[in-house]
């Protein structure tokens, strides 16, 4: 069967590799004494909140279980502009707010209503890989541009400026970014989008994090800028509801309608349950909760990160938000006699029994230098993960 190009155009997602094996592996040594420990994948080990829990049990026991309206619930839209009100002191309508099914949703509404084919959106490498992916789905190109720690890992105004072609359409931003946890700052998002402005492009900017700042310098939503940016955001980081799938894109309110047509046309409308019990994220309890669960976030980073680099593993910046630490093998891999981040993923998932994700996925850029380690996980299991690497490093 002859496949279209745009899907051999995506590429392996290398990470899934890692993910099979560190649960082949994990079933073998699940009854030993040193059970694995996954530190690879970007999902926090806290659940919903009881009170999202007791929302979604209730609309299903009530009957609220029909489609809603492409855009989403209009009490779900006013709550996330009270909570951009209250957290970011922001006046955002819930009239440009758009709640899609996840943030996948979300970025792929907002490249199949401003790409295509001809166009180049500019990111930087490292990023995650789906986003790149929802680019050329929408038949444009994703060009890479490679960063370094002295942009914490972003793209930055000049390169934006001295990239820009006839071709260019905009920028795709993460901020705080998968893999590195870094944000833009805002003074640099701010001449960025001047740039990107003055040619007449888009900035779109992924916020899926944006709740897990650690930083009040980099917390700070791009959309302060300027009503012409498109945010995408997700229920999955901060509020705790990965496999909920829900997530909302703000967009200027001129598009609006051009992105309700394309969500009812592709998605009739985002998970029905999820959105009643996503009205519960912002009751005061859950809130405190969250806040709650955002410092133990902060402190399993400022645990893990000096762990890391006593371990001999560089983390050139210290991550602002996210659950991420972006780490430097190099000096480990000649140390062990390892070719590359691919080949220490491996060696630490057999000897040490710890899964991490090898940098392959996130661009070309010298990411074969580098891993990911997430801090999704309990404090516990980090102290151990640290404690397993020391032994692998003493008898290496």
């Amino acid at each position: 069967m002859r496949l279209a190009s745009r899907a051999e155009r995506i590429e392996p997602f290398y990470v899934m590799e890692v993910a099979k094996a560190a649960s082949q592996l994990a079933r073998e040594v699940a009854q030993g004494d040193k059970p694995m420990i996954f530190l690879n994948i970007g999902e926090p080990d806290f659940t919903a909140p009881p009170a999202v829990q007791e929302a979604a049990t209730r609309a299903i026991r009530e009957g609220r279980t029909q489609y809603t309206h492409a855009t989403g619930l209009e009490p779900l839209r006013e709550r996330l502009s009270d909570w951009y009100r209250q957290r970011f002191q922001l006046y955002i309508p819930a009239r440009r707010i758009v709640v899609t099914a996840g943030a996948s949703a979300a970025l792929q509404l907002a490249c199949l209503a401003l790409m295509e084919a001809g166009d180049d959106i500019l990111m930087p490498d490292p990023s995650y890989p789906c986003n790149r992916h929802f680019v050329s789905a929408a038949d444009a190109r994703a060009v890479l541009l490679p960063t370094t720690a002295d942009e914490r890992f972003q793209l930055s105004a000049d390169q934006v400026q001295s990239h820009w072609q006839a071709s260019t359409r905009g920028v795709l931003l993460a901020s705080p970014s998968n893999p590195t946890g870094t944000s833009v700052h805002p003074d640099e998002m701010r001449r960025i989008h001047n740039i990107v402005s003055a040619h007449g492009g888009i900035t779109l900017v992924d916020e899926i994090y944006l709740g897990l700042s650690y930083d009040d310098t980099f917390g700070q939503s791009a959309l302060a800028l300027d009503d012409q940016i498109i945010s995408i955001n997700s229920f999955s980081k901060y509020f705790n509801m990965t496999g909920w799938r829900l997530g909302w894109l703000v967009v200027p309110e001129s598009l609006v309608t051009v992105i309700e047509r394309l969500a009812q046309n592709l998605f009739i409308c985002p998970s029905t349950v999820a959105q009643h019990a996503a009205l519960a994220c912002f009751d005061g309890d859950s809130l405190a909760l969250y806040e709650q669960r955002r410092q133990e976030f902060k402190a399993r980073r400022d645990f893990f990160i000096p762990a890391l680099r006593q371990l001999g593993l560089s983390v050139p910046v210290m991550p602002d938000g996210a659950f991420y630490a972006w780490a430097d093998c190099q000096e480990l891999c000649q140390r062990l006699g390892l070719r590359d981040s691919w080949d220490f993923s491996f060696e630490v998932m057999r000897r040490a029994h710890v899964a991490i994700t090898p940098g392959r996925d996130f661009g070309q850029a010298h990411t074969e230098h580098f891993v990911r380690f997430s801090t999704a996980s309990s404090m516990t299991a980090l102290q151990q993960a640290v404690q397993r690497l020391q032994q692998m490093l003493e008898t290496a």
